[in-house]
C-alpha cells in the first residue's frame, strides 16, 4: 500500500462577486485537484465521507454551496447558471487546473453544466439532479390553481389575510426542503429544479462515472440511463437498496468504486510525493 501522509482539513472562505463562499481545502497541493459539491439542503460536511475516501492523495475543494452551511445566499433567485458562474470564478481565482468534480444531487447539476463547457478531467455524478422530473396532470392542476389563488385571494380577503392563506398553503404542500428554505431559496429551489440539462450532456468530453441508489426517489435511477445514454464516456454503478444518499447508504461499495474510478489520479500523486 503506498506511504500516505495525514493533511489537515483547512477551513476557508473566498468572496465572489460580492457572496462569501466557505470552502474546505486538504490534501497535498501536488495532489490532482478535485471539488467537491453537495445537495441541496446539505453542507460540506454531508459529504465528508466523500471527502475522507481521497483527502491524502488528492487536492480537495469540499465546497458550501452559496445558500448553504456557512455560505451566504445568492442576492436573487439562481438558476444553475449562476451557480456555474460562480464555481468558474472559484477555480479561476484558486488557479484549478482541471480538476475532478464530484456532484451529489443538487451539484450534479452544477457539475454537468461545468464540465460541459469547461476542461474537467473526470467527472463523478452521485444520484444527480440535472433532469427535470416528468410532473403528473394532478401536479399541475395544484401548481395552477395555487397561481390562480395568489392573484384572488388578496382582492376577494385583502392582502394580508390572503397573504397568510397563501403561506399556509405554500408550508403544507411544499417538500421538506421547500419548507425550511428561506424565501429566496425557494425561489432558486424552484427555479432550478425546472432545468433541464439533457442539452449540455452531449457536450461533455470527461469521463463520467455514474454512481445512483436503486430506490432513489428524488433522482431517480431511470435518470442515470438518460444520463449515461447521453454523455458520450459515461458508466453506471447502482447499488440495490440505496437512496438518494447511496455513497452513506452502501459506504464499502460507494469507497472500492470511487478509488477505483480515479486508481490513475491517487497513483500520480502518491508517485510525486515518494
Amino acid at each position: 500500500m503506498p506511504f500516505t501522509v495525514p493533511y489537515p482539513i483547512m477551513e476557508k472562505e473566498i468572496i465572489i462577486d460580492g457572496v462569501k463562499v466557505h470552502y474546505e481545502e486538504c490534501g497535498p497541493s501536488e495532489g490532482q485537484p478535485i471539488i467537491i459539491m453537495h445537495g441541496w439542503g446539505c453542507d460540506h460536511t454531508t459529504v465528508g465521507f466523500i471527502r475522507d475516501i481521497v483527502k491524502d492523495r488528492m487536492h480537495v475543494f469540499n465546497l458550501d454551496l452559496p445558500g448553504h452551511g456557512k455560505s451566504q445566499e445568492p442576492p436573487e433567485a439562481w438558476g444553475v447558471d449562476a451557480f456555474t458562474r460562480l464555481v468558474e470564478k472559484f477555480i479561476t481565482a484558486l488557479g484549478i487546473s482541471s480538476p475532478v468534480l464530484i456532484g451529489h444531487s443538487f451539484g450534479g447539476r452544477i457539475a454537468l453544466l461545468l464540465a460541459s463547457r469547461n476542461t474537467i478531467r473526470k467527472m463523478i455524478l452521485v444520484d444527480a439532479a440535472g433532469i427535470k422530473p416528468k410532473r403528473s396532470i394532478r401536479y399541475y392542476i395544484k401548481v395552477y390553481s395555487f397561481k390562480t389563488a395568489k392573484i384572488v385571494l388578496p382582492l376577494i380577503l385583502g392582502k394580508n389575510r390572503g397573504q397568510k392563506i397563501i403561506d399556509s398553503w405554500r408550508g403544507k404542500a411544499g417538500s421538506a426542503d421547500y419548507r425550511q428554505s428561506s424565501p429566496i431559496m425557494r425561489a432558486v429551489m424552484s427555479r432550478c429544479v425546472n432545468e433541464d440539462l439533457k442539452h449540455v450532456m452531449p457536450s461533455i468530453k470527461a469521463s463520467t462515472l455514474l454512481v445512483w441508489g436503486e430506490q432513489d426517489t428524488a433522482t431517480p435511477i431511470s435518470d442515470a440511463h438518460t444520463m449515461e445514454r447521453l454523455i458520450p464516456d459515461a458508466g453506471l454503478v447502482s447499488f440495490p437498496g440505496c437512496g438518494h444518499y447511496s455513497f452513506l447508504d452502501n459506504p464499502g461499495s460507494f469507497r472500492a468504486v470511487i478509488l477505483e474510478f480515479l486508481k490513475k489520479e491517487l497513483q500520480q500523486t502518491s508517485s510525486s510525493i515518494s
